[in-house]
């Protein structure tokens, strides 16, 4: 039987709420050994996701203040992501299309996890993990 993205997501992700700073996702980060973090709205439904690497080129680059922008500024549109249930083929193609590392996996609407690259590593052949860091990489 083909896996899916729930058989090789990481579970139990936190999301950030898109009200709060970016501060407080910082150090949500931190305390959770973390690069990203989805972004959920007060409706309790994905709207992003933000990184390290969104606070450190979209925040502090442009001298926005920690304390005063909220995370909900820095989603870009409708989050890519993946239902439970597609296979892990359905995943690698919407990662490597979209340039994702990170792809939230949800239920309905419920986010249940995150399918990473090295959730990928871990699950799949090594030619594809190559494939798809290629593919993500490629400018």
């Amino acid at each position: 039987m083909a896996k899916t993205a729930r058989d090789i997501m990481s579970g139990g992700c936190e999301c950030v709420g898109e009200n709060e700073t970016v501060e407080d996702a910082a150090r949500k980060m931190a305390d959770l050994d973390v690069g990203a973090l989805p972004i959920c709205g007060e409706d309790d439904r994905l709207k992003g996701m933000i990184t390290d690497r969104d606070i450190v080129v979209k925040v502090v680059a442009q001298g926005k203040g920690l304390g005063e922008t909220q995370v909900g500024s820095l989603g870009d549109g409708k989050p890519v992501t993946i239902g439970a249930d597609d296979s892990v083929d359905e995943a690698i193609r919407t990662m490597a299309e979209h340039k994702v590392r990170r792809l939230p996996v949800i239920d309905g609407h419920e986010l249940i996890g995150v399918v990473s690259q090295a959730d990928v590593a871990t699950n799949l052949s090594d030619e594809d993990t190559g494939a798809l860091v290629e593919a993500i990489s490629a400018s």
